[in-house]
């Protein structure tokens, strides 16, 4: 309970405790008692009337911002804060992600490896330098693998260095420096040659993203129409409100000129609650169209902010342009022509078909036989400590000294060079899943063409019928206006002839809410012409609904990850 009602409960009891304490015993008394109930009353109609004006400060809503906007002003702020065009916008960019990681397919690959290995065998032959043979391996290598963009083909270029110490006590060297350096490229012939898959998903991802961009402007184009026609639907419903007030008003006066009349005796009882009937019918009608206006107004907003956040969220919209009528002429034809060459949904239909010619001369390369060229070239170096014996296995008598940078040297003089050249074939016999892909695609191919023509046609009647629509309401329009000033007429007519008794309350509650409703359906038609020729435009750059792939089928070609051919020297046998 709030103190302002204790305290008006707290004065109650007072008041009342006082009363019943001073009863009246003599006409003093009486008099005494009455004055103190009429400050007691007094003093209850102020605590009351100050606890009334608290609550009422207490629940009075917050103003509300109103914003004036124009059309121009609400397709600007489309453009800036839609969060529908704002999620598309970042599809695009996530292609860019997609064309890095397949173009990191064609970056060079660093590759080293660095070991310690230790073994003790034992020997089967005297030759073997000693009963037991322990042998230690030190390793550092090094290299680079890219695969290469045009051909399809690879290189690897490798640089391997090892220090190996035995007790072998025939060895020549002890510790042995081995270095060696080799190049090997690996060349498709025919399959993989003009395309394979990393090239091929390459060219599908850049057609793809062409394709996303092409959704982000039928988008746009999308929302801004519907941005226009929420625009003029908020016109429509304020207008509408405002006629619906001016028809409440005229239902008022005449329930107060019937009530003025009864009093004067010129008019029965019976018209007033008829009059006051239409009035209660046309209060329902303005309610109805405010609820409206909300509505229209909250749909309209939902388009132009980016979030609850935003400012023009919680404000109240005033949309300052007005429709003005013009019949703008209309040529089918070359409208028909533009859709058909302009469409985004028909863009995105061709840019599928290009993808789908990527994807059958990757199956059909997919077809041809494997045949690959591998070449490698390479040289050796040697180096360490070299003992010269007597003999096999004797003393020895010299020790010559070296160490890697021999081997270097030794390497750089290509002293033992290594080459090897080879042509690997391999063709499956029998049908394969290639075949089976390809026939597929090729059944595919034909039904895209269909589905092109299909969305051709399909074009071209929404873009007719989006002018049949400009045509009829340009028809009803006119009509209407007609109308609405008939009605006028009409209302002017029964109230002059109801002033002098010609005519009766009936008629002029009939034609008052005849020409009510003959302005919203003039206000309407104007509005849906608007709309119409908002459409119309619309309907020659992106279709209502968007649709990514343009309604064509799309063909995928098979086959796994690329990866490097030319695996090194220990991919390959070098002879």
């Amino acid at each position: 309970m709030t103190d302002s009602r204790l305290r008006l409960l707290t004065t109650c009891l007072l008041t009342g405790g006082l009363l019943l304490v001073t009863m009246p015993s003599s006409a003093q008394d009486a008099e005494r008692v009455a004055t103190l109930a009429r400050e007691a009353a007094a003093r209850f109609a102020a605590e009351r009337t100050a606890s009334l004006q608290a609550a009422a400060t207490a629940q009075a809503p917050a103003a509300v911002t109103t914003v004036n906007l124009t059309l121009d002003d609400a397709t600007q702020r489309a453009l800036e804060r839609n969060l529908d065009i704002a999620v598309e916008r970042l599809n695009p960019q996530t292609f860019d992600f997609s064309l890095a990681a397949l173009n990191a397919n064609y970056r060079p690959t660093l590759t080293s490896t660095t070991g310690l290995r230790s073994a003790t065998t034992f020997s089967r032959s005297q030759t073997a330098g000693a009963a037991i043979l322990e042998t230690g391996t030190l390793t550092g290598n090094g290299g680079l693998a890219q695969n290469l963009r045009k051909g399809g083909g690879s290189f690897s270029v490798t640089f391997n260095n090892n220090r190996l110490k035995q007790t072998d006590q025939f060895a020549l060297r002890n510790p042995t420096l081995s270095t060696s350096i080799n190049a090997v490229m690996v060349q498709p012939l025919m399959r993989g040659l003009r395309i394979d898959t990393t090239r091929s998903q390459l060219l599908i991802t850049r057609i793809n993203q062409d394709m996303s961009e092409l959704a982000v402007r039928g988008l746009v184009v999308t929302t801004l129409a519907n941005v226009r026609n929420g625009y003029w639907d908020l016109v429509y419903a304020i207008q509408a409100v405002d006629a619906a007030k001016r028809s409440l008003a005229l239902a008022s006066k005449l329930v107060e000129d019937n009530k003025s009349r009864v009093e004067v005796g010129t008019l029965a009882p019976i018209d007033v609650v008829q009059a006051q009937s239409e009035e209660a019918l046309r209060r329902q009608t303005l309610v109805q169209a405010e609820a409206t206006h909300r509505t229209a107004e909250l749909a309209l907003k939902r388009l132009l902010v980016n979030g609850t956040d935003d400012p023009l969220w919680t404000s109240a919209l005033n949309p300052i342009d007005r429709p003005s009528f013009s019949a703008e002429p209309l040529d089918v034809q070359t409208a028909v022509k533009r859709a058909l060459e302009n469409r985004t949904d028909l863009q995105q239909a061709r840019q599928q078909i290009a993808s789908n010619e990527i994807s059958i001369r990757s199956l059909t390369d997919q077809r041809l036989p494997a045949l690959d060229l591998n070449a490698s070239y390479g040289s050796s170096g040697i180096g360490g400590p070299q003992f010269v014996r007597t003999g096999l296995g004797g003393t020895v008598t010299q020790i010559i000294p070296s160490g890697f940078v021999d081997a270097l040297s030794t390497l750089s003089k290509f002293t033992a060079p290594q080459w090897n050249v080879s042509v690997n074939f391999s063709y499956p016999l029998g049908s394969t899943v290639a075949d089976a892909n390809i026939a597929r695609a090729r059944i595919q191919k034909q039904q895209t063409a269909a589905q092109q023509k299909q969305l051709e046609l399909q074009v071209a009647t929404e873009v007719t019928n989006a002018a049949l629509q400009v045509d009829s309401s340009l028809t009803r329009y006119q009509a209407a206006s007609v109308s609405r000033e008939l009605q006028q007429r009409r209302l002017d007519a029964e109230t002059s002839k109801f002033e002098v008794g010609m005519s009766t309350n009936f008629f002029v509650v009939q034609a008052q809410r005849d020409l009510a409703d003959a302005q919203n359906a003039e206000l309407r038609a104007l509005l849906d012409y608007r709309k119409a020729l908002v459409d119309f435009q619309r309907a020659q750059e992106a279709p209502v609904a968007g649709r990514s792939s343009g309604g064509v089928t799309a063909i995928g070609a098979t086959g796994g990850g690329t990866t490097i051919r030319a695996a090194g020297a220990n991919g390959l046998s070098i002879n």
